[in-house]
């Protein structure tokens, strides 16, 4: 029985509540511990918590900010087994998947750590007789809202770039890793973290919308950040428009990746598997569309298959899903395109797995556009082939989504590459690499329906402050 319960933290202090909601193993389906269910009176104290702390925070210099930013890099080194626990717990992630998350996100600590004394500001020319100065100052109260799959890399995004800024922050966590997101919230406070500057609070779905709307329309809150399904994002969006509030967006995908017909077969196979099935497709940069050349298509999916089976042997456990929900919406999908004339590749839809968690790898070839699993993004072990003989044709399989977070091209020509690269109509385009790819240096962001704005490097940063003219007449 689970006797541990996930607390909030608000101006530096545990906050446990009455009610509560039990946190499950996606690999065991055991319980592992509780979690307190946040309502709006909590929100409102998170809010209130950080609005107070900002008044300090916002003059901090950045020595101060830079030296907590490295500090929890170390602490976050020195715990990464403790850490590493929490996220294979309840994401039912592999180890490599979450040491993979601690190694990004140490970096992304160091990154930005650089970048706090970056922000810079500007003389403009003015009429005679008058000075300007234009500053930039940072936006106040934001509200960041994160997803549980890359659990340490897109939490601690969502509330460093806005502190490095020298905003404060209420961090809304994933029902579904709570523990994960407070541990985020437990090392900037073990790192010297002024307290009310990062407040955190987690509820469970049927609260979500009163409790999302409730810090959004506070009149405090200044910004806002989520990441997660372009569904819920349209509602976020909304909610911001509403009370005329601005908002980072990194939503859903439906990533492409163009096989050639002069690609490096043995390294798209090797690519495309991983960048389909890393972390079972729970990845939003997950590549769902593999657009393949009719010249290489036969000798493309023979290496691809070989790849699987060698990546993910069929008499090896099955792949972890958060929930049978993912499950199900994979076989949907498939059984679908399959019932409208796709071929099966590789997998069984059929399969009995130990756990209605788990899924194996499907491959599934001749998608067409009349198929659910054409346009919607599965988030999950299933990817489509779809054959092509042009360019052209490549190009508007690849824009022929609402989506337009990432994508991926082989080619040994690299002139060929650029071209499809300018084409694509992604935040992204990696040549000769999967899908997935995030680096601190590079912005990270999508287009269309994958959202707006920028995580990563000095525009993430950037992304905390606004603009304020100053003139003076000499």
């Amino acid at each position: 029985m689970a006797t541990y319960t996930v607390p909030f933290v608000i101006n530096g202090e545990e906050r446990h509540v009455e009610k509560t909601f039990d946190v499950t193993s996606p690999a065991t389906g055991k319980v592992l511990h509780k979690c307190g269910v946040a309502t709006e009176e909590d929100a409102v104290a998170a809010i209130a918590a950080a609005e107070v702390a900002g008044e300090k925070w916002r003059n901090s210099t950045v020595a101060e900010r830079r030296d907590v930013i490295l500090k929890a890099a170390e602490i976050m080194e020195k715990r990464r087994d403790e850490l590493a626990g929490y996220m294979i717990d309840e994401v039912g992630a592999p180890r490599g998947w979450a040491d993979f998350n601690l190694n990004l996100t140490i970096d992304m600590y160091k990154d930005v750590a650089g970048r706090v004394g970056a922000i810079e500001g500007t003389v403009p020319p003015c009429q005679p007789g008058i000075t300007s100065i234009v500053v930039k100052e940072p936006y106040g109260v934001v509200v960041a809202i994160a997803p549980w799959n890359a659990t340490y890399i897109l939490g601690t995004r969502a509330v460093l770039y806005p502190l490095a800024a020298g905003c404060t922050v209420v961090f809304k966590g994933s029902e579904s890793a709570p523990r994960t997101h407070r541990a985020i919230v437990s090392v900037l406070t073990e790192a010297g973290l002024p307290k009310g500057v990062v407040n955190y609070i987690v509820t469970d779905p049927p609260h979500a919308a009163s409790v999302t709307e409730a810090l959004i329309a506070n009149l405090s809150v200044k910004k806002i950040n989520f990441t997660g399904s372009t569904a819920v994002g349209r509602i976020i969006a909304g909610l911001a428009g509403q009370h005329l509030k601005p908002v980072v967006l990194e939503l859903g995908g439906k990533a492409p990746a163009i096989v050639w017909e002069d690609a490096n077969l043995d390294l798209a196979a090797e690519q495309t598997a991983l960048g389909s099935f890393f972390f079972s497709g729970q990845v939003c940069m997950s590549t769902e569309r593999i657009i393949v050349h009719k010249k290489v298509t036969g000798a493309f999916q023979e290496k691809l298959l070989a790849t699987l089976e060698k990546m993910f042997p069929s008499k090896g456990e099955a792949l972890v899903l958060i929930s049978a929900n993912g499950v199900d919406k994979n076989k949907k999908l498939i059984k679908d395109a399959l019932s409208k004339g796709a071929s099966l590749l590789n997998g069984d839809i059929n399969a009995e797995e130990s756990s209605r968690t788990r899924m194996r790898p499907i491959v599934v070839s001749k998608v067409t556009p009349d198929m659910d699993l054409y346009k919607t993004e599965s988030f999950g072990p299933s990817v489509s082939l779809i054959e092509v003989e042009s360019e052209e044709e490549a190009l508007r399989v690849a824009n022929d989504t609402e989506y337009g977070l990432t994508s991926a091209v082989f080619t040994e020509d690299l002139r060929v590459g650029l071209r499809f690269a300018r084409g694509i109509e992604t935040g992204a385009v990696h040549i000769n690499n999967m899908t997935i790819h995030d680096e601190t240096t590079l912005p990270h962001g999508g287009a269309k329906a994958s959202g707006y704005g920028r995580f990563n490097s000095l525009p993430g940063v950037e992304e905390w402050v606004r603009t304020k003219t100053i003139t003076w007449r000499n």
